[in-house]
This record gives C-alpha cells, sequence and structure tokens, in this order.
C-alpha cells in the first residue's frame, strides 16, 4: 500500500453561508484524514463538495481541491472506482483552471498515479508521477517537500517492479529534502524511511532494513499516534522482517495490532486490512497452524476480489499464499488451479521476469515434484532460479530457496550427484545471510534465527546418512556442522571479547549496565513473585528480559566491524582450515542430533506429513582432509542410555559397567573404524551426548579412557586460531569455603540467624528450601593449590563473595569450590557439593525458563539477601576471562544444563567459554567433599608437572 501525506487547508468563507460551511466541513474531513480516521472522514469531505457545488457559479478551486482529497479517501478505503472518477474530475477542472503546469495539477497526478499503482497499471502510474514531477521541479524547485512527493512515488513504481536499483536513489534523495526542509520526526519523513527499508529487505539486506523501519515506527507513532493506518504500515512491514528471521511470536504480535489499527481507521473490508490478514495467514501457515491460516486467506482474498481488479498482483499473492497452504495439506487439486490463476495475473500485472513470477512458479514446481511430475518441475524451478538470480542477484536468499528445491528435485530423480553442488551452493549462500543480517542480533534472537536455517542444514545431515560413502556429501554435512553447531556462543563470545579487549569506555558503559541488569533479573528470577501477583511479576522479568536483548543487540551491533574482521573460513574452506589445525595424532568427531525425513519419498505425500525420526550422525576429520560419516542410529535409544549411565555414575550404582557398555555399543563401537589408529579423540558432541564423558564408556574389556585421551569441544570450529590476548601478569585465583552463615547454611545452634533463608527457600518450589552446608573440604583444597602455586590468590570465608568473582580481572586459573546448582536437582547426598532438600517444596512461580538462571555457583553474600549469594550462568557470561587458559568448577553439576540441539549445553560451561576462559573443567553430577579435594590436588600436580 502507497501512502501520501496531502496537505489541505480550508478556504475563507465567503459571503454564502453555504461557503463558510463547505469550508468547516472540509477542515473536518482532512483533520479525521491526517489522524488516520478514513472512514469517519469520508462523509464530511462528501459533505463539503455538495455544498461547494451547490454554489452560484460553482467553486471550481475548492471543488477541485475537495475532489483530490476524496480520491485520495476513497482509494485508502478501497473504492477504486470512485477514487479514479473524484481524481479525474479533479484532474479536469484544476487543468482548465490553472492550466496543465500548475502545481495543484500536479497533486492531483500525483493521487491520480497512487491508484493507478493499486489497480496494477504501473506504466500508467510511473507516467503520472513522472509529470507531476516535472511539474512540481519547474515551479518549486528541486528541494521543495512536493518535489519529494512525486520522487518517492516514482521510486514506489520501481520498487513495485523490483526495480531496487532505481527506487532506491530516488528514495535517498526524496529523503534529503524532507529532512532538511520538514526536519527528521516529520511524518512524511517516515514514508520515505519506511520505503526505503522496503527496498533494503526486498533485497535480502535486513540489517540495513530493520534499523530505519524501527526509525519509521517511531517517527510515525509520535507525529501521527498509535491508531493510524501509516503506524499499520510499519508494524507490518516490521513484521515480514521478522517472520522471514524465523521470529514468528514478534512478527504475529504486531500483525495482530496492525489489523486492529486498520480495521479501525479503514474499516474491516478495506484492502489494506486485506494485506495484513494475508501477512498473518503465512505467519501461521510457516509454523504448520493451518486451520488459523487458512480462514485469514479467504477472507483476505474475498475483501481483495471485491475491490480490486481481476488481475491484480495482490489477489495473486493470496492465491499463492491459499494454494501453498493446500500444497502443505496435500490438497493438490486445490493448490493447482490457484498457482495457475496466479501467476496469469503476475504476469499480465507485473511482467514476466518479476520475483512474483519466480515465486508462484517456484510453488509449482513444488507441486508438480510433490505429484511426481520431475520434468515440469525442473522446468518450471529453473526458470524461477533464473529470475531471481537476473533480478535479486546470486547470494539473495530466495535463490537458496531455488536452489534447495532443485537439489531436492535432483535427489528425488536419483541424481545425487547433480544435488550436492546445489546444496552447497545454498549452504553458502545461508552463511552469507548469518554473517550478514546476524552481526547485531541478541543471543536468544541469534539462537532463533539459527533454529530458522537448521532445516536446509538437517537436510545435509539426512543426505550424508544415505550417503556416507560420497566424499563430496561427507564434506557438505561437515562444513555444515562447522559452521552452524555453537554459533551462537562464538557470536556472543566474540562480541565479550570485543567489548572486554577492544572497544571504548561507552561501550564498558554499556556493559557494565547490561550485567547489573542481568543481576536484576537473577535476583528477581531466583526470588519468585513474592507478595506480587503473578500477571505482575512475569511483566516485570519480561520487561528485565527485553531491555537486556536490547542492550545485548547494542552491543553486538557496536562490536560487529570487530568481528568481522576476524571472519570464520567460507564453507568451501572451513574443512581444510579445521583438519590443518588438527593434532596430527588426533581425529576430530563431530556428532550431530537431527530430524530425518525421507530423501525420496513416494510421489502424493507432502514433506511436511512425512515422518521425522531423531537420530544421531557421526562425522570424522583426519588431519590429512580425510573424512568419514557413519549413522549412529535413532536418538531415542541413545538417549535412554545416556540418561541410564549418568543416573547410574551419579548414584555410584555398581551396576554402572553395564550401562557403560550399552551406550558404548550404540554411540561408540560405530565410528570405531573411522578413528583408524588415532588416540587423540577430539569430540564435539550434541544432544544428551553432550551430557556423557566417553571416557567412562566400557567395550567389554577396558574403559576408553585406557585407550583414548578425550577432548570435548563445543565444535571443531574451537580449533581455529583466534587473535592472542594481551599479555597480562600471571595470576592464580581460588575461591573456596564461602561464608555460607547469612547465605544459607542453618546448623541448628544457628536456626534463628537463617530466617530470612528459610522464607526465600519456602516460596520457591525450585529450590524447595535449599540450604548450604560448610565444605571444609574447600578450604583445604584451596591450602593444598597454594602450596603447588604459591601465588596463587586465595579467597575464603565472607571473601569468597559474589561480588568480588563477577569483578574478578582474568586471571591465567580460576579455580572455584563451592556448592554448585541447576535447578532440576534430586536431593543431594550428605557431605556432596550440590544444594540439599531440607523441608517441603514451597508452592509458588515456575523455575526460571532461561536453563543460564538456574544454574550457578554459590558464594558468600548478604546474609539479609539470599539470591546475592548465587551467581547464576546468566551472570558469570559477563565476567572478563579473556587471556585466563583454565577455569576449573570444583563443585556439584557444574557441567549440567539444558541442551539444545546444534548449540550446546545451556549452563556454567557455556557462560566461561562467552566470557572468554579457553578451558573449563566441570562435573556432572554431584561430587563428594572429601573424594574432590584429593582429586584436585593431584589434578593439580599432574597440571604442574605438564
Amino acid at each position: 500500500m502507497l501512502y501520501l501525506s496531502l496537505a489541505g487547508t480550508a478556504p475563507d468563507a465567503g459571503v454564502d453561508p453555504r461557503r463558510g460551511e463547505a469550508a468547516s466541513a472540509y477542515g473536518e474531513a482532512v483533520k479525521l484524514k491526517d489522524a488516520g480516521k478514513i472512514a469517519d472522514a469520508i462523509p464530511k469531505a462528501e459533505r463539503a463538495l455538495a455544498l461547494w457545488e451547490g454554489l452560484p457559479g460553482g467553486a471550481p478551486e475548492e471543488t477541485a481541491r475537495c475532489l483530490t482529497t476524496l480520491g485520495d479517501l476513497y482509494r485508502r478505503t478501497s473504492d477504486l472506482a470512485r477514487a479514479e472518477a473524484a481524481l479525474q474530475r479533479a484532474l479536469a477542472i484544476r487543468e482548465k483552471t490553472f492550466g496543465k503546469d500548475h502545481v495543484d495539477v500536479a497533486t492531483t497526478l500525483t493521487n491520480l498515479a497512487i491508484v493507478r499503482a493499486v489497480q496494477g497499471r504501473f506504466d500508467q502510474s510511473a507516467a503520472l508521477f513522472q509529470r507531476g514531477l516535472e511539474i512540481r521541479e519547474k515551479a518549486l524547485g528541486p528541494s521543495h517537500p512536493d518535489v519529494a512527493a512525486s520522487l518517492n512515488g516514482l521510486a514506489n513504481i520501481h520498487n513495485l517492479l523490483a526495480e531496487y536499483g532505481l527506487a532506491a536513489p530516488l528514495y535517498e534523495r526524496a529523503l534529503a529534502i524532507d529532512e532538511a526542509a520538514l526536519g527528521p520526526t516529520h511524518a512524511t519523513v517516515g514514508l520515505i524511511v519506511n520505503n526505503l527499508a522496503v527496498v533494503y529487505m526486498e533485497l535480502g539486506e535486513y540489517s540495513r532494513a530493520e534499523p530505519l523501519y524501527q526509525r519509521a515506527l517511531e517517527v510515525r507513532e509520535t507525529s501521527l499516534g498509535k491508531v493510524h493506518p501509516d503506524v499499520a504500515q510499519s508494524l507490518n512491514n516490521l513484521a515480514v522482517l521478522y517472520k522471514r528471521q524465523g521470529q514468528y511470536a514478534r512478527a504475529e504480535a504486531l500483525y495482530q495490532r496492525a489489523i486492529a489499527i486498520k480495521e479501525e481507521t479503514l474499516g474491516k473490508s478495506s484492502e489494506g486490512v486485506a494485506g495484513e490478514l494475508n501477512n498473518l495467514g503465512i505467519c501461521y501457515e510457516e509454523q504448520g497452524r493451518y486451520d488459523l491460516a487458512e480462514p485469514l486467506y479467504q477472507r483476505a482474498l474475498a475483501i481483495r476480489e471485491a475491490v480490486l481488479d481481476p488481475a491484480s498482483s495482490d489477489i495473486g499473492t493470496t492465491l499463492v499464499n491459499l494454494g501453498n497452504l493446500y500444497l502443505a495439506q496435500g490438497r493438490y487439486a486445490l493448490a493447482g488451479p490457484l498457482y495457475q490463476r496466479a501467476l496469469a495475473s503476475f504476469e499480465s500485472g507485473v511482467g514476466k521476469t518479476h520475483p512474483l513470477v519466480a515465486h508462484a512458479l517456484n510453488d509449482l514446481a513444488i507441486l508438480h515434484m510433490e505429484q511426481g511430475d520431475f520434468d515440469r518441475a525442473n522446468q518450471e524451478e529453473e526458470h524461477a532460479l533464473a529470475i531471481r538470480e537476473a533480478v535479486l542477484g546470486k547470494a539473495h536468499p530466495v535463490v537458496a530457496e531455488s536452489l534447495n528445491n532443485l537439489g531436492r528435485l535432483r535427489l528425488r530423480q536419483r541424481r545425487p550427484t547433480e544435488a550436492t553442488p546445489l546444496f552447497a551452493r545454498a549452504l553458502a549462500i545461508s552463511e552469507e545471510r548469518l554473517r550478514r543480517e546476524a552481526l547485531d542480533f541478541s543471543e536468544s534472537r541469534l539462537e532463533t534465527f539459527l533454529r530458522y536455517l537448521a532445516e536446509d542444514e538437517q537436510r545435509l545431515d539426512a543426505l550424508a546418512h544415505a550417503h556416507p560413502d560420497d566424499p563430496d556429501v561427507r564434506r557438505l554435512a561437515l562444513a555444515a556442522a562447522l559452521l552452524f553447531k555453537g554459533r551462537s556462543v562464538e557470536e556472543a563470545s566474540g562480541t565479550s571479547r570485543a567489548i572486554n579487549r577492544a572497544l571504548g569506555p561507552q561501550e564498558q558503559e554499556r556493559f557494565e549496565q547490561l550485567r547489573g541488569l542481568r543481576t536484576r533479573l537473577a535476583k528477581l528470577s531466583l526470588q519468585g513473585p513474592g507478595r506480587a501477583d503473578p500477571e505482575t511479576y512475569q511483566r516485570n522479568l519480561k520487561a528485565l528480559t527485553d531491555e537486556g536483548d536490547a542492550l545485548e543487540a547494542e552491543l553486538a551491533k557496536r562490536s560487529a566491524p570487530l568481528r568481522a574482521l576476524t571472519a570464520l573460513p567460507r564453507p568451501d574452506a572451513i574443512v581444510e582450515r579445521v583438519a590443518s589445525a588438527l593434532p596430527p595424532d588426533a581425529v576430530l568427531v563431530e556428532v550431530v542430533l537431527y530430524g530425518d525425513r525421507p530423501l525420496v519419498p513416494r510421489p502424493g505425500i507432502p514433506e511436511e506429513k512425512l515422518p521425522v525420526e531423531a537420530r544421531y550422525l557421526a562425522l570424522v576429520l583426519h588431519p590429512d582432509g580425510r573424512t568419514g560419516a557413519v549413522d549412529l542410529g535413532p536418538a531415542k535409544p541413545i538417549n535412554a542410555a545416556a540418561s541410564r549411565l549418568r543416573d547410574a555414575l551419579a548414584s555410584q550404582d555398581a551396576a554402572y559397567r553395564a550401562a557403560a557398555r550399552r551406550l558404548h555399543g550404540l554411540a561408540f563401537k560405530p565410528l570405531a573404524p573411522l578413528i583408524g589408529g588415532a588416540r587423540k579423540l577430539l569430540l564435539a558432541l550434541d544432544g544428551q551426548l553432550a551430557l556423557v564423558p566417553f571416557a567412562a564408556l566400557h567395550d567389554g574389556r577396558r574403559f576408553l579412557t585406557d585407550a583414548y585421551d578425550f577432548t570435548y569441544l563445543t565444535s571443531g570450529r574451537d580449533l581455529l586460531p583466534r587473535s592472542a590476548d594481551e599479555a597480562r601478569p600471571s595470576a592464580i585465583v581460588v575461591f573456596a569455603d564461602p561464608d555460607y552463615t547469612g547465605a544459607g547454611a542453618a546448623p541448628a545452634a544457628a536456626r534463628e540467624r537463617s530466617a530470612p533463608v528459610e522464607r526465600f527457600f519456602t516460596q520457591r518450589r525450585d529450590l524447595r528450601e535449599r540450604r548450604w552446608t560448610p565444605l571444609p573440604g574447600t578450604r583445604a583444597e584451596a591450602g593444598g593449590i597454594q602450596k603447588l602455586f604459591p601465588q596463587a590468590q586465595v579467597f575464603a570465608g565472607p571473601e569468597a563473595s559474589k561480588d568480588r568473582l563477577l569483578k574478578l580481572a582474568a586471571p591465567d586459573i580460576l579455580h572455584v569450590a563451592t556448592h554448585g546448582f541447576f535447578l532440576e536437582d534430586a536431593p543431594t547426598p550428605t557431605g556432596g557439593r550440590g544444594l540439599g532438600v531440607v523441608g517441603p517444596a514451597g508452592a509458588v512461580a515456575p523455575r526460571p525458563a532461561d536453563p543460564l538462571l538456574r544454574s550457578g555457583l554459590v558464594l558468600a553474600g548478604d546474609p539479609e539477601d539470599p539470591p546475592s549469594a548465587m551467581a547464576t550462568a546468566l551472570e558469570l557470561a559477563g565476567l572478563d576471562l579473556w587471556g585466563t587458559e583454565l577455569v576449573v568448577l570444583s563443585a556439584c553439576d557444574t557441567g549440567r544444563g539444558e541442551v539444545r540441539r546444534g548449540q550446546g549445553v545451556y549452563g556454567l560451561r557455556r557462560a566461561l567459554v562467552v566470557a572468554g576462559a579457553e578451558t573449563v573443567v566441570v562435573s556432572l553430577w554431584r561430587v563428594d567433599d572429601e573424594t574432590t579435594r584429593t582429586m584436585m590436588e593431584q589434578y593439580y600436580r599432574n597440571l604442574l608437572a605438564g
């Protein structure tokens, strides 16, 4: 929908009272129009027109002005026939009254051009805009706001025709004129900023489009109020961007708000409302919520067919979307005619080389592929690809869509060797898109985006499962794993390093604000709602979370130029780069968890209806570049075996060897032939296997620790060299035996002192009145470390505080011996270094949703504020550990967390990697205090001995 701001003022009242009444009615109409109350403005303008036309001798100037305004109002309510008639009358009056080169003629030409555009008559529209532009430049000069309006209108036509290279400079010139003439916060500036953002979004440059959309929305809300059609347009466009990045919840909320605004201001049957309904339908359809999408499409189609020309491209767009829904449901007989009708409307309306034509061809190709008509599907998809590459460039996201579809088609034609290079090109586009769009994302938004991109990666895993002997397939699947596994922690740690090592005081200040905000969020999450009602509590949590995401995004954006300087290798080079970084006697094993679908299904079964089975795939890389692939099997039995082994080891079950042999047979034995004679294994695990110590697996004769040296990685990408941190004075820092007296210890003699702590835990179902028992072994442990490293600085008792840890400057080695927690723990055995249950469960709020708020360390804190002792993983991610070679968490459950497919374990180890630690030693279960002291002393003796 195109929007132009039209100025209108009421003429002076004459002697005839009807003239004054007409002027008053017209003035009210203009006010209502400017306020976005289009439906209310129309009867006022019609009343003014009737009065002026009834005056003796008429009032040609006023009549033409009123007709021009009415034409714009009718167009906004999708009454295009009346809009065209009113504007044609106005144009004839003005040309007769003022001559064909008058500026008022240009105004009517501009409004008529908009109507022609909505009707799909783009050549006529462009000619009208061009004529109006020439009149205005001659009469008003090149820097007048009306000239900017004509430039914006002409650019809109180029935009609609996908002539983005012609549209952008016109928008930029119009924007410069209006910013200088009207100021940066004027509504018209917001309109042009919005339109420029559309160009960037259609070009796939979302990182440039988003801030422009946000600026346009802010300007429009400020200048027009929050209930205005132009505000709805900005909300819609921002929602489209979020939807294209897989952020469906954010997009849905914006669409809903836009629909409500347009229904209120334009009426429920306007074309503007139809556009929003159509877009919300896409949002639902892509999530598989077909029951919600179909009525929206049907309603949008009914509106558009009632108010638009039958050949309108907007009708075609809704037809395509409804066809996609039927295709996903396997209702092919309904989908085909809709696609064909849409294709005809696009070709006649916007030309045969427009991206909309490619869109319809792409969907027709999928339909014919699903029906087994491969030759026809191939012809349509190659045609779509050619249009997309020619108009949008070879790196556009929709080009990747066509490449993936052609690859799928080649697989169904039993031509996998031809599919692989197509998938490789698509992977390169996805990686480029990730680098271009996601440099300024918060962690949560980046994780959502990675999930959105994961479908193509999983298809490559399935391809490697189906063709493990094809070296090109193996290399491609491995490249995808090396690029995407753990990518969110990679980007978060890159931002952390830039802030701590390269950026200035302003960024440091903002980072401190983020750290403080995370501490407030952790405190509120752990305290629970208290006396606050649940809605208020959840609203406060959301506000803090949203504020933190915004700060993260801002810092990511500021660090983006520095992070871009150390970009990862491209997909076609990363396997070789990682292989060259492997030690000569080592092998990398990348294990991926993926959803496996049949690559060559029977015709007639939609892909969305194919069964999906979670499976594990192992990809192996040798230093000489050789690769291997083996399917480990369905995930369900492997996950069950992993859980049994963890439980057996944690409970010291004497039968743990049987569990260790079972998991060995499932998860290690199949890949052993690919390892060869290597004895050093670098494991990058996924899913529940990321919570298993492979050294504890048993082959029936021995534990694997007796045969292999294991190193655990997030991804083989971790082996690539990173920039060295500046040299710092050598330092070893130990935190041990924190004073829990105020933080939660409750010996019988001091029961009263812990009352505030008990109240705190009584309120939290998650912590279940847990208390922290003293850990005398940790002080002895610290003393043993200090004997081995006399320079070690030890903080114990009240000095081993959370506040001191969070302010720590990066030491060479950081050792923390205390209680650890992950808030899904079972009761802790006496003498362990975990949180223990000492009373009945409380009865309140659910545990924090963010796993980084459910895991952490317990230190000394404020006796009146128990959460001040609990350093959550979210807070520890803000440490500066760049240059820290080793972090040892000598505590319970520090390796646990929430497993997220492809992105690792969300808990303490992730937090410390983000903070910069090179190596982290953690535990996967509860550990005994005295036993751990002995083990840690031996660990450091061995470390000192090299």
